[in-house]
């Protein structure tokens, strides 16, 4: 099997996603050990939400935000092996879009600053919309 140059940037993305879980479990264990609330208080979701502060979820709510645009941005890599794409386009885009996806799970999970984390994620769309039209593009030009 060839390797793919935008397999990297999607197997970092998927690491990320790992990595956010992690996180996001190691958070709510310690909140919840710490302040003794028994597990069935934790039912639903938004049980969870009233019962531990802003703080202890925004992993959570990184985590979700990691099954939305990478979702495109996987099936877009996948495509783009099967064209094939190597084009620098594709490239750029690709890491543009780890990048700026990677600098807003760290925003949103340590200080959760919405602005910054606004940006990154305007860019990290942009970059995700890049290279879906570039993928496209040579898809149906060929």
């Amino acid at each position: 099997m060839n390797f793919y140059p935008l397999y990297l940037p999607m197997a970092i993305i998927m690491l990320l996603t790992v990595l956010v879980w992690l996180y996001m479990y190691t958070k709510r264990l310690s909140y919840v050990m710490k302040h003794q609330i028994h597990a069935d208080k934790l039912h639903a979701p938004e049980k969870v939400t009233e019962l531990l502060p802003e703080s202890v979820n925004a992993a959570s709510n990184n985590l979700k935000n990691l099954f939305e645009m990478p979702v495109l941005f996987y099936i877009t890599v996948l495509i783009a092996a099967q064209v094939p794409d190597y084009s620098i386009v594709s490239n750029i885009a690709a890491w543009s879009f780890v990048f700026f996806r990677v600098i807003h799970s760290v925003v949103h999970c340590i200080n959760g600053r919405v602005m910054p984390r606004f940006i990154c994620y305007v860019l990290s769309c942009i970059a995700l919309f890049a290279l879906m039209g570039n993928v496209f593009f040579q898809l149906f030009s060929s």
